[in-house]
């Protein structure tokens, strides 16, 4: 065979053409500008919402067995809650059920004891919503201001309340709004009734860590860790039967005849925002009956009288 006539081109597989660091470059340079392309000129975002758009319900497709499946298991598992749910409603449905009839049949007997007994009815206690602006800043006292003045018919020393129990006192009345003098402070006190064994005493502010305390019980005075107090109603002021603070520590003294009995509110005086002022039971209760006069008070008018005044005179 004569040399001329082969074919002297090496196969597909030794071609070497451009070199890989050569196309390397080339692909990064093209990635790089694309990218700077479509953040800078938006050109993919067409074709990317027209493939999104594509596959969209093809996604929908393959996700409603998913979708289907946790659909279940929340109708499962919420007719489980349901289901709970009524049973907790119906028992305390119940129990509000029984404790109504109990309230209806107390309310009941009371009603025909206070007949019985002829006792007037029980005071209505009037109430004005308040919003607590701001504390003062004196740093001795617990005092705080609140919206209401003597335009809306605060009367000075209003109980404040709210639904813990009792937070303190009115003290002074501008015309849109007033001064709130908290249980708490060192100037405030207040009666209370142990509600467990049904003693009176009075509790004061001032007390150490912000509380409140028990002052003049005996060391031997009938009072527990945990009793609750309630206002007592016996100064006209506080509606009887308010939340006004709980026993924390009793300490009694031996060298002592006084214990030191330590409380804690019932109510949060801090971040207390809303509150109700009470009218005070002075108001609504009659009036004291007047004194009577001088000349007709015993042992006055045998002293006026002119037999015993001119034995006197005489010599």
């Amino acid at each position: 065979m004569p040399l001329g006539t082969l074919d002297r081109t090496p196969p597909p597989f030794f071609r070497q053409g451009t070199p890989a660091l050569t196309k390397l470059v080339l692909c990064s340079a093209l990635a790089v500008f694309l990218m700077a392309a479509d953040n800078r000129l938006k050109l993919t975002q067409p074709l990317r919402a027209a493939v999104a758009t594509a596959l969209l319900p093809l996604q929908r497709a393959l996700m409603a067995p998913v979708n289907l499946a946790y659909s279940g298991l929340d109708y499962l598992n919420g007719l489980q809650q349901a289901i709970a749910a009524e049973d907790r409603v119906r028992q305390q449905l119940a129990r509000q059920a029984e404790r109504a009839e109990r309230g209806d049949r107390l309310a009941q007997e009371n009603t025909r004891l206070r007949a019985l007994l002829d006792l007037r009815p029980a005071l209505q206690v009037k109430s004005i919503s308040a919003e607590v602006m701001y504390e003062a800043p004196d740093p001795y006292s617990r005092k705080a201001f609140i919206d209401r003045g003597a335009t809306h018919g605060i009367v000075l020393g209003a109980p404040v309340i709210n639904e813990a129990g009792v937070l303190g006192q009115v003290t002074r009345v501008f015309p849109l709004n007033s001064m709130v003098t908290l249980l708490t402070d060192k100037d405030a006190a207040i009666p209370v009734l142990n509600a467990r064994s049904q003693r009176r005493s009075a509790a004061f502010g001032g007390a150490d860590g912000g509380g409140l305390e028990l002052r003049f019980m005996a060391g031997n005075a009938d009072v527990q860790v945990g009793d609750k107090l309630v206002t007592s109603g016996v100064d006209g002021v506080y509606p009887p039967g308010l939340p006004v603070a709980q026993v924390a520590q009793v300490d009694r003294k031996v060298d002592s005849g006084f214990a030191h009995i330590l409380l804690t509110p019932a109510a949060a005086i801090d971040g207390v925002r809303h509150v109700l002022v009470l009218e005070p039971l002075s108001v609504q209760l009659p009036p004291l009956p007047e004194a009577p006069p001088a000349a007709a008070r015993p042992g006055k008018g045998k002293a006026s009288r002119p037999g015993i005044a001119g034995s006197g005179a005489a010599p």
